[in-house]
């Protein structure tokens, strides 16, 4: 009867265990492994990934001095058209004769006539003091350096934004896979320190039966290692966040003297993992096809340029000058004699040295390497954008598995441990079932992140990161 009493214990201890665990997922945590809307606080505010992202977007350096850059752009945009619009100017001189200059001709003459010998004296014309000031204003009518300025202008803006729009992907993609390494640790953290929390336990309980005279020493020494070990790798871990964090400062361009807190929900990143990997590839959302047509553009119009060169530069002008002379200084603005002029000024180039043809053949072979570059870029995309497809479908499935095997390893561990307790197996089932639990944790934990990542690179190849 006894032995049937001590059955019927055991029986409905582990008929109750089993029942716990059922309706608490096996350890406290849901079965596969997640962790529902964790924050880790070391100080600071709470950002979410989302608000990374903006935050990079505000503070970045690289990003911002891009945006700089663009503005750069415009301004010199508008310093190349500005020869369109009139070009006005001042001039004037100041000119005072210490000894003036003879007028090399006989203007005015007084003499007598002496039989038939007639003598002259000749004067001089010139003013001591004159001042000229004058306005000149030209406008250019027709040049081809001016209409190659035009047509760039707005593909040069184009391609400084294009630039910008690709500093915004690369960083989009490097703060998200900078937040999900971080998580990733933060999430190992977790579950070491679950892990080290179920040891603790275990070495009581050694220790405990070990003085009572149920198991050997060995147990509990055995226990104590598994227990230093994960220690040891918590430690470790937490040491790497330092690091991590510091890297994610540096993308989102926070400050290095402040501190700030990661929130995320790993529900919300388990229902993100879904893709459409149906979804056909097309070159021309990719940043950098769009700057490869941008820079064909630019060689167009230079092409059409050297095509173009031998037409004439027209413009016209007026000038104004209002003089004023006297030979006294204190009356020189008492009389001005104003002078004014228009025309048209033309220059034909009739022959460079066969500078232009040279110029056309060499923007014709950049136009081709333009076109070999458009072939290889395809091909890398297309390389890029299959191992991106293959690595995330890889991920996905070794997801699937990997969540199967932490609800196993955790029912194993359970009753494991509740054999060991009853005397029914060693504890080097127990050793070994809690080495299954963690790692197939871990090993969860990294597959989740890997999904993550892995489909930010497939939606980087497939040029669908915009922002």
């Amino acid at each position: 009867m006894g032995i049937i009493r001590r059955s019927l214990s055991a029986f409905g201890l582990l008929f109750f265990a089993l029942t716990t665990y059922a309706q608490n997922g096996g350890t406290g945590t849901p079965a596969n492994g997640e962790v529902r809307d964790t924050t880790y606080k070391i100080g600071g505010e709470v950002l979410s990934l989302r608000q990374c992202i903006d935050y990079a977007m505000l503070h970045q350096p690289a990003l911002n001095k891009s945006l700089i850059s663009t503005q750069i752009a415009g301004e010199t945009n508008a310093v190349n058209l500005a020869p369109w619009l009139p070009q006005v100017s001042a001039s004037g001189s100041l000119i005072h004769y210490i000894q003036q200059p003879g007028n090399g001709a006989v203007v005015a003459s007084t003499g007598s006539t002496t039989g038939t010998t007639t003598t002259a004296s000749s004067t001089r014309t010139s003013i001591s003091n004159s001042f000229v000031p004058g306005v000149q204003v030209s406008q250019a009518i027709f040049s081809p350096e001016l209409l190659y300025a035009s047509h760039t202008a707005p593909l040069l803006l184009q391609a400084s934004k294009q630039v910008t729009d690709s500093t915004k992907i690369f960083l989009v993609t490097s703060v998200t896979k900078s937040f999900y390494n971080l998580l990733l640790t933060l999430q190992q953290i977790g579950v070491l320190k679950e892990d080290t929390a179920r040891l603790g336990k275990n070495v009581t309980d050694a220790y405990h039966q070990y003085k009572g005279g149920i198991v050997d020493e060995t147990d509990y020494e055995e226990a104590s290692i598994s227990l230093n070990n994960s220690k040891a790798q918590l430690k470790e871990a937490q040491e790497n966040i330092i690091p991590q964090y510091a890297a994610l400062k540096q993308l989102i361009g926070y400050p290095v003297n402040q501190q700030f807190n990661v929130a995320f929900d790993t529900l919300r990143m388990k229902s993100d993992i879904n893709m459409d990997t149906l979804q056909q590839l097309q070159f021309e959302k990719r940043i950098e096809f769009q700057q490869l047509n941008t820079q064909k553009a630019l060689q167009d119009q230079l092409l059409h340029y050297y095509n173009t060169q031998y037409l004439p530069t027209l413009s016209a002008f007026f000038n104004y000058n209002l003089e004023f002379q006297n030979n006294r200084a204190s009356d020189l603005f008492q009389n001005s004699y104003p002078s004014s002029l228009v025309g048209l000024s033309f220059s034909i180039p009739i022959f460079t040295g066969f500078a232009r043809v040279h110029n056309v053949k060499k923007a014709q072979l950049q136009e081709q390497l333009i076109d070999w570059d458009r072939i290889d870029l395809k091909s890398q995309i297309n390389k890029e954008y299959t191992t991106a497809l293959a690595t995330y479908k890889s991920n996905r499935y070794n997801l699937e598995l990997l969540q199967k095997n932490v609800t196993m390893a955790s029912r194993t561990y359970f009753v494991v441990t509740l054999q060991y307790k009853q005397g029914i197996v060693p504890y080097l089932n127990v050793i070994t079932a809690e080495s299954n639990l963690v790692t197939s944790k871990v090993n969860y934990i990294n597959a989740l992140f890997q999904v993550l990542s892995s489909k930010i690179d497939l939606e980087k190849s497939m040029g669908n990161i915009t922002y």
